[in-house]
C-alpha cells in the first residue's frame, strides 16, 4: 500500500520542479514584473524633469549672460528699482486678494446650501462653474468691452453712471476683479468640491445646530475649519491665475504685473525674463508651503486626542452590590 501512495517528493519530481526551487523562481519573476514599472516610472519622471528644467536653465543663462562681457546679474539687482515694478505688483496682489475674497464668498455658501438643501442642483452648479473653461478669455473680454462701450450712452442720466465709472478706476479696476472671478470659478469649485466630499457635512451642520449655533456661526466655526486645505488650494490657484493673466488686462488698457512684464520686454528683455523666473519660483514656493500645511493639518486631524483612551487603559468600574468582583486582567490580555 505504501508503494501505491505518491509522495510529495515524487510529485515534485514528476512536475520537474522541486518545492525548494519553485519559490525562488516565482520570486524572481515577480521581482522582474515589479522592477519594470519602476524603470518606466523613473524614465518618465526624468523626461518630465528635463522638459521643465531645461527651459528654466536656458532662461536663467539668458538673464545673466552678456555677450562680450561674461556673467552679469544686473537684470536681478535692478528689479526693485525698475519703473513700474512696485506699482504693478501691488495692483496685482490687491486684485488677487479681492478676487479670492469674492470667489469664496460666492462659491462656499452656494456649495454648502446645495449639498444640504438641494442635492439635485449640484450638476447645474457644476456646469455653471465649469463654463469658463470652454469660453476663451478673448471672448469674455470682448463681451466686457461691449458692455463698457454701451454703458456711458445708456446710463449717463441714471444714478448707476457713477458706479459704472467707479468700477473702471485705473488705480483699482473692479472690472478686472469681476472678470477674474469668472475665470477662477472652475478652480475654486473643484478645490472646494474635493474638500466637501472628504467631510460629512450633514452630520457636522446638524450637530452644530443642535448645540444652538446659527447657520452663519456653523459655517464660520465648523465648516470652514474643516476646509482649510481646500480653501488654501483655491486661494493659491486664484493667486497664480491673477498674477499670470494678461489678455483681459491688456485689452482693457490696465497694467498689472503680467502686462508690465510684457511692456518692459521690448527694451529690457533680460529683466523681464528675470522677473518671470522669480515669480515662477515664488509661486512654486507658495505651493510647497500650502502643500506642507495641508498635509500637517490632515495629520493633526487624524491623530487621536489625548482624552480618547482605548478600552484597555480605562479604569475598571466598581461592581454592583451583590455581584462577584471582576478578576484583574493583565496588560497583555
Amino acid at each position: 500500500m505504501a508503494a501505491l501512495i505518491p509522495t510529495a517528493d515524487g510529485a515534485g519530481a514528476a512536475s520537474g520542479t522541486s518545492p525548494q526551487g519553485g519559490a525562488p523562481a516565482a520570486g524572481r519573476r515577480a521581482g522582474t514584473r515589479r522592477g519594470r514599472p519602476r524603470v518606466w516610472r523613473g524614465a518618465l519622471l526624468g523626461l518630465a524633469g528635463v522638459y521643465f528644467v531645461v527651459p528654466l536653465v536656458a532662461s536663467f543663462v539668458f538673464t545673466v549672460h552678456v555677450p562680450g562681457q561674461g556673467v552679469d546679474f544686473s537684470a536681478y539687482t535692478g528689479i526693485l528699482s525698475a519703473d513700474g515694478f512696485g506699482r504693478s505688483l501691488l495692483l496685482s496682489l490687491g486684485l488677487a486678494a479681492a478676487t479670492i475674497a469674492l470667489s469664496l464668498l460666492l462659491v462656499v455658501p452656494a456649495m454648502v446650501a446645495v449639498r444640504l438643501g438641494a442635492p439635485r442642483l449640484r450638476p447645474v452648479v457644476e456646469i455653471v462653474c465649469m463654463l469658463p473653461l470652454v469660453v476663451p478669455p478673448i471672448a469674455l473680454v470682448s463681451g466686457v468691452q461691449s458692455v463698457l462701450k454701451w454703458g456711458p450712452d445708456h446710463l449717463a442720466t441714471t444714478p448707476l453712471y457713477q458706479t459704472f465709472i467707479a468700477v473702471q478706476d485705473p488705480s483699482f479696476p473692479l472690472v478686472l476683479v469681476f472678470a477674474y472671478v469668472v475665470l477662477a470659478l472652475p478652480f475654486v469649485y473643484r478645490s472646494l468640491d474635493a474638500g466637501l466630499r472628504a467631510v460629512d457635512l450633514t452630520t457636522l451642520v446638524e450637530a452644530a445646530r443642535n448645540c444652538g449655533a446659527s447657520m452663519a456661526a456653523t459655517v464660520w466655526r465648523v465648516v470652514l475649519p474643516n476646509l482649510r486645505s481646500s480653501l488654501a488650494g483655491a486661494a493659491f490657484l486664484t493667486l497664480a491665475l491673477v498674477l499670470g493673466e494678461y489678455t483681459i488686462a491688456a485689452l482693457l488698457g490696465y497694467e498689472p504685473f503680467a502686462v508690465w512684464i510684457v511692456t518692459i520686454s521690448g527694451d529690457q528683455a533680460q529683466m523681464s525674463v528675470a522677473v518671470s523666473l522669480l515669480s515662477l519660483l515664488i509661486a512654486w514656493a507658495l505651493l510647497l508651503v500650502l502643500s506642507r500645511a495641508g498635509a500637517r493639518a490632515d495629520t493633526g486631524a487624524g491623530a487621536p486626542g489625548a482624552a480618547a483612551k482605548s478600552p484597555a487603559h480605562r479604569a475598571p468600574t466598581a461592581p454592583a452590590s451583590g455581584a462577584a468582583p471582576l478578576p484583574a486582567t493583565s496588560a497583555k490580555e
